[in-house]
């Protein structure tokens, strides 16, 4: 079960990087680096463990498009949670209120 789990997160990882770049006309070159790398799983537990948010983020609240950020693809999705931990879900549930996500 979790492996499916696993799977639907990491297609959603790597559809949200589709929709920044269409819808948004934004190309996340590095997100798009870190998914090959990494997975979509890893690279979530990367970006919400660093120390403060992306430049793919910033860039995003900037388009007003927190919609496609890791953190509200988690956020809004609570099959998602038990993927991470509370920590982790309190980092992301933080910078979703500091930068005014209209979704919580």
């Amino acid at each position: 079960m979790s492996e499916d789990l696993e799977e639907i997160f990491e297609s959603e990882m790597w559809n949200i990087y589709k929709r920044a770049k269409y819808e948004a006309k934004y190309n996340a070159t590095r997100y798009l680096k870190m998914l090959v790398e990494n997975g979509g799983l890893e690279t979530a537990h990367i970006l919400i463990n660093a120390a403060k948010v992306s430049q793919g983020y910033n860039a995003l609240w900037e388009l007003g498009r927190l919609d496609l950020t890791v953190e509200a693809l988690i956020w809004d999705n609570p099959e998602y949670h038990r993927l991470f931990t509370e920590d982790e879900l309190n980092i992301i549930k933080k910078r979703l209120i500091d930068y005014q996500y209209d979704r919580l």
